[in-house]
């Protein structure tokens, strides 16, 4: 998450919300992350992070319409409430439930979207250009990790990182 140490004003004279346009740069400027809903699941990828033993694994299930719709909720409220700032992130909220495989972008002003692929960060118009030439809608799991490997290939990854990724996979 992204604080701003400044004040800056919420409207523009031209009536945009600048702090919007500051916290969506923020995430143009991060890390390329991309989502992938397969026929039968969803990736996610990016680069790789260790996890933290303060994860807890076990949580009560919701529907992931229903989660995407709550997070953005708050997250719009932080785009109109005094002496608060827009959060600085994007989400890909990826998820199983009875409807299926489920892949959601939710931008920082609470805009959300659903996606069969997506992708966000520094590359996201290569990216997205690349997914769109590769997603297919009958993909399977392993198709869409293959095809994200491939994606994150075209400019973010190293060759020593996408030989990790490849053997964890395998």
């Amino acid at each position: 998450m992204i604080f701003l140490t400044h004040h800056i004003p919420w409207n523009s004279p031209s009536g945009k919300l600048v702090q919007i346009e500051h916290a969506l740069t923020a995430v143009g400027s991060g890390q390329t992350s991309l989502g992938i809903k397969a026929a039968n699941g969803v990736i996610i990828a990016t680069e790789k992070k260790l996890p933290s033993i303060l994860v807890d694994e076990s949580s009560e299930p919701i529907p992931v319409t229903q989660l995407v719709r709550e997070t953005a909720a708050v997250m719009q409220e932080f785009t109109q409430s005094g002496g608060v700032r827009p959060f600085g992130v994007s989400l890909l909220v990826a998820g199983f439930d009875d409807k299926g495989p489920q892949l959601y972008q939710v931008d920082p002003s609470g805009s959300y979207f659903s996606w069969k692929a997506s992708a966000m960060g520094k590359n996201v118009s290569n990216a997205k250009t690349f997914l769109e030439k590769r997603y297919t809608d009958d993909m399977e799991l392993d198709d869409a990790v293959h095809t994200a490997i491939l994606t994150l290939k075209e400019g973010v990854l190293t060759p020593s990182e996408i030989a990790d990724y490849l053997e964890e996979v395998e």
